[in-house]
């Protein structure tokens, strides 16, 4: 039986390690993992991060474009319900705020 977990997420560094650890540690499909923002607020950020810093790229944000990131992302995984307890962790482990579901 299918079930799906949704996570809180301050921001986008803890957003991709979550995703890192559910792909490669948990053998979850990346298509069965969803991403959005919490609310209407920037989640894009002006602060390079996660694969920008590792790509080399550095995009700066003049100040007062309102472009700051501000907001929190949601996660939410599709999996067999027998998978629930792993996701979890890997939610919390990452640096999940809140998680619900399962």
């Amino acid at each position: 039986m299918s079930t799906t977990i949704k996570a809180l997420f301050p921001g986008r560094r803890e957003v991709e390690l979550a995703v890192e650890h559910l792909v490669q540690e948990y053998g979850i499909e990346r298509t069965d993992i969803f991403i959005e923002p919490a609310g209407s607020k920037n989640s894009a950020g002006d602060q390079p991060a996660g694969a920008d810093v590792a790509s080399g790229q550095n995009r700066e944000t003049p100040e007062g474009s309102g472009a700051a990131y501000e907001g929190q992302l949601v996660v939410s995984v599709d999996m067999n319900e027998d998978e629930g307890d792993a996701v979890i962790q890997a939610f919390r482990d990452a640096g999940a705020v809140e998680v619900a579901g399962g």
